[in-house]
Order: structure tokens, then sequence, then C-alpha cells
């Protein structure tokens, strides 16, 4: 009998068959299943977008309250706060360069060479100062390297450290206010005159306008003929 399947299902008649059969089909079999496997895939592929999206705008992901403790325990609201520290002191090159710089442990020992000279709390400080090895500490504001930022420009076009960094002057541990998003960075450059003020004003955390900001704002970006590029090449160099 098997031989016989096998002669029959090589004959003329059962090759015709065969053709016919095939002619009906314009397309290969498989491709019956591309429509449920695209419906899969579409189903899939928008519940991927949901979750990425979701994920990428919660603030924990967007670094909104990072708040890590640094090896010295520096306080903003004393030193700013209580005491007045201006933050030019420390952050030196936020005038003038694209980066404000970190205190060395030289900036700290002009006053902590006769305040609290035994703190276990600045021992960190004392060694940095004696060594000469800088101390560890952790960037809060961290921008992705592909972002580029120039705090001099802000600073002197008016931009309040109080803008990005939230009131400082009011923590005893920085932490991260804002999303620093490229759609947050748009927002400012599109808008920017709620965020100006004063340019001898920038540092001060408790200045407050005695007009509507939005008003001041667009009164002082003319004067400084301030307009900020929404160019791509702005921040990706």
């Amino acid at each position: 009998m098997a031989d016989e399947h096998v002669k029959d299902s090589g004959t003329p008649e059962t090759a015709e068959r065969e053709k016919r059969d095939n002619d009906r089909f314009i397309f290969p079999r498989w491709t019956n299943y591309l429509g449920p496997f695209s419906a899969v895939m579409a189903v899939g592929g928008i519940l991927y977008l949901a979750v990425l999206i979701t994920a990428g705008f919660h603030p924990r992901n967007s670094a909104i309250g990072y708040s890590p403790q640094q090896p010295v325990p520096y306080s903003h609201a004393l030193h700013v706060g209580e005491l007045g520290m201006d933050c030019r002191y420390c952050h030196t090159t936020v005038e003038h360069a694209a980066k404000a710089s970190i205190p060395t442990a030289e900036v700290c020992m002009n006053c902590h060479k006769s305040v609290h000279t035994e703190s276990v709390k600045l021992l960190p400080v004392r060694e940095s100062f004696a060594s000469g090895k800088t101390i560890p500490w952790i960037r809060v504001h961290d921008l992705a390297d592909y972002a580029y930022f120039d705090h001099s420009v802000h600073v002197n076009a008016g931009v309040s450290c109080v803008s990005c960094h939230g009131r400082v002057d009011r923590m005893e541990v920085v932490s991260q206010q804002e999303k620093l998003t490229m759609s947050w960075c748009l927002e400012c450059h599109r808008n920017p005159d709620p965020h100006l003020r004063p340019r001898e004003e920038v540092t001060n955390m408790a200045w407050m306008p005695d007009e509507d900001p939005a008003v001041l704002g667009a009164r002082l970006r003319e004067a400084h003929d301030i307009n900020p590029s929404t160019d791509c090449t702005t921040c990706h160099r």
C-alpha cells in the first residue's frame, strides 16, 4: 500500500491537482499569520509607549527630590539662610564660566580655621586642606552628557539661582527641585520673562518683585536684548 501511495503521489493527475491548489494562493501560506501577529504587535506597541511615557515623566525618573548625602554635611540653610553668605563666595565661577565651581577645602578653611576647629563633621575638610586631595562631593544636578548648559549666560541674563535650584537657602541637604528636561528648558527659552530679575538680585534667594514678574521680565528682556535660542545646537553641540 505504501508503494502504491508513493507511486500515486507522483502521477500527472496529482501534480495537476496540486498546481491548481497552489494557483489559488497569491502569497505563501505563512502570510496568513501576519494579521494576528500585526494585531499583537500593535497592542504591545501601544502598551509599551504608555509605560515608557508614564515612567519617563514620573518624578522619580526625572530625579526630582534627589538628595544624596554628601561626605561633609554642609547646610545651605545655615550658611546661606542664617549667615547670609552669597552663592558666589563658594561658586566663584558662576558668573564667568559654564560651570559653577565647587568650593575647595581652602575656601571652607577661610572660616573654619577659627570656627568649629575641632568638629568631627569637618574632619574631611581639614584632611583635604592638609593633603590637597579633593573632597569627593556628589553631584546633585547632573545633566546628560549630550546637553550643554552655561551658568554664566543665564546668571548674566538675570536668571536667578532659584529658578533652577529652588530655595537652597532653606535646605539642610540640597535636593533637585526641577525636572531639568529638554521640554522644561524649552519652556523657559520660549517664555523667559517670568524668570528674569535685575542682575544684582540674581543670588538673592528671598527677592520678590514689586510688580507682575512677567511685566518686569518683559521690560528687562527688552532692555538687555535677551533672545533665548530654541535651536537644537544651542544645547546639543
